[in-house]
């Protein structure tokens, strides 16, 4: 952490200690609080940190998205910033089709526009190799948990066709785009199905799906450790405070081991978290990060008792967004799957 990073983070909490209302945001039209990400993009510029200066960014790099995307964990605030200013738009960028670039890009980084990468089947296993839809002369086919999809103002669909995936950028005001929003177990995400019937769209290159998804994944690890680093936090300040036999439960030896072992997850998970450009690391990454913040909030739930299978308390909407995210571009089980072949 940089000085530049740990002052954006500051920035990033405090913006978001003061405005972020998660349960408010949750039952709004759009699922997210579009006066707090105008804030968020116009006072801090989040949606621009790793896009090019040349295409209206700030051109500092994911590592700094990185930072956001963990402050955004801690508060599970839902913003558009992992779909569309991350995934969408390195998906865009992998092109290399300049026109499209300076069309869109623009807009994602000042937060104007919402992009959406529309490629995972019914399955969600997000294989580059199987993706949802195959282009001819229209594009054709169903993609599922597609973030922001149902909101977005263009779609960037990743398409089979003859001469190899490609990806295709899509007007979803046109008559053979269909788009619902599909309620998950995680309602701070928002996931939607684009279905495209004989669509229209404009074919823009090579779609660098591994690269993309390895971009996906350490972003999403960058999240997770956000939120597992606040689900301990939640815990041990409850049981500082929570008095059994006279004393605070958190004085009893057999919780401070419990804690122990929670924070040695939440460290591991920190430092697996990483560069995207290595499909080794980025693999690793998705794996531990996701098996330690189920195993968080897990504990969470625990250690606070009773009121933590109450819908007042957030513990639940923790448990929830750990589990809505380790399945997010793939299981841990498929990653683990990868990690195996790429190292033996």
């Amino acid at each position: 952490m940089t000085t530049e990073r740990l002052a954006l983070r500051d920035s990033v909490r405090a913006l978001l200690a003061k405005h972020s209302d998660v349960r408010a945001a949750m039952v709004s039209p759009g699922g997210y609080d579009t006066d707090l990400w105008a804030r968020l993009c116009g006072d801090i510029g989040v949606a621009g940190l790793a896009i090019p200066e040349v295409y209206g960014g700030l051109g500092a790099g994911l590592a700094e998205a990185h930072v956001v995307l963990e402050e955004l964990g801690r508060t599970l605030t839902p913003a558009p910033l992992l779909g569309s200013a991350v995934v969408a738009a390195q998906a865009l960028l992998a092109t290399g089709d300049e026109r499209a670039c300076h069309r869109w890009l623009p807009g994602i980084a000042d937060g104007t526009t919402i992009a959406a990468l529309a490629w995972a089947g019914a399955d969600g296993r997000w294989d580059p190799d199987d993706v949802a839809v195959t282009a001819s002369d229209t594009l054709d086919g169903t993609a599922h948990y597609v973030l922001d999809g149902d909101l977005a103002d263009v779609l960037l669909v990743a398409a089979r066709a003859f001469d190899g995936t490609t990806l295709w950028e899509v007007d979803p005001a046109q008559d053979g785009v269909a788009r619902e929003h599909v309620p998950t177990m995680d309602p701070t995400r928002r996931l939607a199905t684009v279905t495209l019937t004989g669509a229209v769209g404009r074919r823009l290159g090579p779609a660098a799906l591994p690269h993309v998804r390895d971009v996906a994944c350490a972003a999403l690890s960058a999240e997770q450790v956000g939120t597992a680093a606040r689900c301990l936090e939640l815990t041990v300040e409850h049981t500082s405070t929570r008095v059994q036999f006279g004393r605070p439960i958190g004085t009893f030896q057999a919780l401070k081991h419990r804690m122990a072992d929670l924070h040695v997850l939440v460290e591991t998970a920190r430092s697996a978290s990483g560069a995207a450009d290595d499909p080794v690391s980025t693999a690793v990454a998705k794996v531990h990060c996701s098996e330690a913040l189920c195993r968080v909030a897990a504990e969470m739930v625990q250690l606070h008792g009773g009121i933590a299978i109450t819908w007042e308390h957030d513990a639940h909407l923790y448990f929830k967004r750990a589990h809505g995210s380790a399945l997010l571009f793939g299981g841990p089980a498929e990653h683990v799957r990868r990690l195996a072949g790429q190292v033996f």
